[in-house]
């Protein structure tokens, strides 16, 4: 399942870009397994940069008061964002992330349930750059607003399109999510939504009570605290 979620408004998404413009990139490779490495082609600010743990400090504040995003991917654990630039060509070819992911500095180990892509630069800057993702719905070209986020399954095949003009900066991460299976999140998600949309039009509607106890009795045998 796929989940568009607003994260920045464009102004601060402005201001975080032009922050990473200034940054120091080093090779995209530095957190790529062994297959992905040879498909990565890309600039990456490394972990321990101070920008890097600054500006990915505000990117976790800002998803923790989310509630669109806190719904969709009722998040366990969050990977520290990581930031990467392409440009002059950079691609990333189809690739599966890695199944689980090591944050060098805690040493904390997570699985790797979903994956966020959060845009820093408009659309109209650069050329190519779409994020390509293959769902049971076929392939799905994602090129959103500055300060919009996908996030995704992360078994999805996916890919970023060649860079032809201009440079693409964004943050990318992985959750492990309380709930590992895709499709009982989107169960979840979708009763939720109807709830509170049952509620929002008739909140005296008995139903909505019986509704809500649903979705926290499925969350409550699904979850994996």
């Amino acid at each position: 399942m796929l989940n568009v979620i607003p994260v920045f408004d464009s102004a601060s998404a402005t201001a975080i870009r032009q922050r990473l413009e200034q940054a120091s990139w080093v090779d995209g490779k530095v957190t790529a397994g062994h297959q992905s490495a040879r498909s990565k082609h890309n600039l990456q600010l490394d972990e321990a940069d101070p920008v890097a743990r600054e500006l990915g400090e505000m990117v976790m504040q800002a998803l923790g008061g989310n509630a669109e995003f806190h719904a969709k991917a009722l998040p366990q654990a969050v990977f520290p964002p990581l930031f990467n630039r392409y440009e002059g060509g950079g691609r990333f070819g189809t690739h599966v992330d890695n199944a689980l992911r090591q944050h060098v500095a805690s040493g904390r180990r997570i699985r790797t349930d979903l994956s966020a892509t959060l845009f820093f630069s408009e659309p109209g800057s650069y050329d190519g750059g779409e994020l390509v993702i293959e769902d049971t719905y076929g392939e799905q070209r994602i090129k959103l607003p500055a300060g919009q986020m996908v996030l995704y399954p992360s078994t999805s095949l996916h890919r970023v399109e060649p860079v032809t003009r201009g440079a693409r900066i964004s943050a990318f991460f992985w959750l492990q999510s309380l709930v590992r299976d895709d499709g009982q999140r989107r169960l979840l998600l979708e009763l939720d939504e109807s709830t509170r949309q049952l509620a929002t039009e008739n909140p005296d509607h008995p139903v909505a009570v019986k509704l809500t106890g649903i979705y926290h009795n499925l969350l409550r045998r699904w979850a994996e605290p």
